[in-house]
């Protein structure tokens, strides 16, 4: 499909061909971006239950909460949308075959982000994070590079896996 796309642009706009296998260039994955988005899930869960604890809602408030429940849904897709890329592009027949249980792994944190969009518990957020983690830790261990945890040094203060860079 995408040859055709070219070679119509080609005829149409004097368009030299050009080909890609990639969204990104080869060799830059990282799952930090689907980490970060899974700590702003669950900060954003953290501020959309705190107005909750109160006994009503100002006009101000209710827009607030409106911009926490659009965000946190866009950071859970976010998260999703960064697995997705890093799996389906990086993740091979050797990937595949050193962690035979990252399709499995993927498609829990599919579902997970998707229970996060549909909900306000911290629980589902804190098991993305920990889900894409784990994913964190194999992709990690694919390109021999160690990793260790730490929490983050901002709200909400969650343990991340991080690569050893010596």
């Amino acid at each position: 499909m995408l040859h055709l796309l070219i070679r119509t642009y080609d005829k149409l706009f004097g368009v030299d061909a050009v080909s890609a296998h990639c969204d990104i260039p080869c060799k830059i994955y990282d799952p930090i971006a689907a980490q970060l988005a899974a700590l702003s899930v669950i900060r954003f869960m953290d501020l959309i239950n705190e107005l909750g604890e109160k006994d009503a809602l100002t006009l101000s408030d209710q827009a607030q909460l409106m911009r926490l429940v659009q965000e946190k849904e866009v950071h859970a897709e976010k998260a999703k949308h960064e697995i997705r890329i890093i799996w389906g592009d990086y993740f091979k027949q050797p990937q595949l075959e050193q962690h035979p249980e990252a399709s499995q792994l993927v498609h829990e944190i599919m579902l997970t982000g998707s229970a996060c969009k549909q909900g306000i518990e911290r629980d589902k957020g804190l098991k993305l994070l920990s889900l894409i983690n784990d994913f964190a830790e194999a992709f990690w261990a694919t390109k021999g590079t160690g990793t260790f945890k730490a929490p983050c040094p901002y709200p909400p203060e969650q343990t991340v896996v991080y690569p050893k860079l010596d």
